[in-house]
């Protein structure tokens, strides 16, 4: 009888020693599986270069012109700001010295930030209603000067927004404010009843001309 338990506890201990085995080999087995599924459904996504802004469409009246009312003419692809203002203050960075501020009329601008980062520093962004035309928009350098830009309504047409252009760097033009110069394009459409061709290039509209002129 004591044999018999004894030889009965003995065999009870070793199977269970050999089934815990048994479970956690099976266990390891899973896991790795687990971990070569996980490398195969998810493997590293590939490295992206970062895309560049496009550049800004911009005209400037040629150095050594007298400057008017304006020095040049602006036109957004939207009217967000935040987005449009980093391209533009880069391009007439080097040209104008660096931008610290800018000022727009809030009239077309629903959302103006307060602050936005150009290449490592910040440009502060101010609005006035009175004292700014709402077509127009001011850069600022500090210790250099301030520029008036006629901003062209990023919904404009190519014909009218290279007419735009033009006038407003023509130095020999009408001193025309930046809302007169809209409404004058207007009038142009509303006199002749023509609509602008939305194929056309507007770079190349209004024949050649020594401004600067950047953009697509």
């Amino acid at each position: 009888m004591d044999s018999t338990e004894g030889t009965s506890h003995t065999g009870f201990h070793a199977g269970s020693f050999s089934a815990r085995n048994e479970t956690r080999a099976v266990a390891e087995t899973a896991r790795r599986r687990v971990r070569i599924m996980s490398a195969t459904l998810y493997p590293a996504l590939p490295h992206l270069e970062p895309v560049a802004a496009p550049a800004p469409r911009l005209s400037l009246k040629p150095d050594g012109s007298a400057r008017g009312l304006l020095d040049g003419a602006w036109w957004p692809r939207s009217r967000d700001l935040l987005s449009e203002l980093p391209a533009l203050t880069s391009m007439v960075g080097p040209l104008w010295g660096r931008i610290t501020r800018v000022a727009v009329n809030p009239e077309h601008w629903p959302v103006i930030p307060r602050k936005v980062p150009v290449d490592g520093h910040v440009v502060r962004v101010g609005w006035f209603t009175p004292e700014i035309d709402p077509h127009k928009l001011l850069l600022l350098s500090y210790g250099t000067g301030r520029w008036d830009l006629l901003i062209i309504p990023p919904e404009t047409g190519a014909a009218s927004a290279a007419w735009l252009m033009a006038a407003a760097c023509d130095p020999d033009g009408p001193p025309l404010t930046a809302s007169a110069l809209i409404a004058a394009d207007e009038a142009r459409y509303a006199v002749t009843d023509v609509s602008p061709d939305p194929g056309e290039t507007w770079e190349y509209e209004g024949g050649a001309s020594d401004r600067l002129v950047v953009g697509v």
